[in-house]
């Protein structure tokens, strides 16, 4: 079904009413892409493959989700032999995983705009806060460790990457995990995401879903969100709304 079109200030009060916001992370808190992409190249490098994922083929792999089976889908592709083994797969991940946080602490990735303030702002008013990715903990730490401080997990109630569950997007199983740790209801939050398999994880874990554009899924088919933006400056003068109201005496 098509989504209602709503404009940047009821997305606002969209995001004031979630008991919860649950955010992806790699191009949703920062566009993290095309550092994963040369993390995956020198990793290639160092392991003496004649690999090399230009942009067109890497935003093609990302309808893969997870760095070691988009390393596996990649390899499949080529009808080489002999075929990687797992180990061999996890070891090239672990090198790429160490090349993205060396990338990062470069201080080359700050979050998108909007994101640092929608973030006070929750946490102002005492808005729950989640994570649910496919990426790793360690990739979720290289990022917001830089871009948050190194106590930044602290404000998040609860987060979930790909290797906590069994399928990773578009299967709704990092959203339904988050859900058991908050005990809360799908439609009572609200999910902040930048693809289509971001979408259908959340849709199909029953909690709408507010879309910020990135750079390598702008043109996927986003009817089924609650709300499409460019990026959340686009939310503007909501900061102002944000304040706790003092509690009763």
């Amino acid at each position: 079904m098509q989504a209602e079109a709503i404009a940047p200030a009821d997305a606002a009060e969209l995001i004031r009413n979630a008991a919860a916001l649950i955010f992806d992370v790699d191009g949703t808190l920062a566009e993290t892409e095309e550092l994963h992409r040369r993390a995956f190249n020198l990793a290639f490098a160092r392991h003496g493959l004649d690999w090399h994922w230009d942009r067109a083929a890497y935003k093609d792999l990302l309808r893969v989700t997870g760095g070691k089976e988009r390393i596996r889908a990649f390899h499949t592709r080529q009808w080489v032999a002999p075929r990687l083994s797992d180990a061999d797969i996890a070891e090239l991940h672990r090198i790429k995983t160490a090349h993205y946080a060396e990338l990062v602490e470069t201080g080359c990735c700050s979050l998108r705009p909007g994101v640092a303030e929608l973030l006070a702002a929750a946490k102002a008013r005492g808005q729950r806060l989640a994570i649910a990715t496919t990426t790793s903990h360690g990739n979720i730490d290289a990022l917001l460790s830089r871009a948050l401080g190194p106590n930044w997990a602290g404000d998040f109630d609860a987060i979930v990457a790909g290797d906590d569950v069994k399928h990773k997007k578009p299967a709704p199983d990092v959203y339904l995990e988050i859900l058991a740790r908050l005990k809360l209801d799908g439609p009572d939050c609200l999910a902040i995401e930048d693809s289509a398999n971001g979408l259908i994880a959340a849709s199909g874990a029953n909690i709408p879903v507010l879309i910020t554009r990135s750079m390598f899924f702008r043109d996927d088919d986003f009817a089924a969100a609650r709300a499409v933006l460019d990026d959340l400056s686009e939310l503007g003068g909501s900061k102002t709304k944000t304040e706790k109201q003092p509690h009763a005496q």
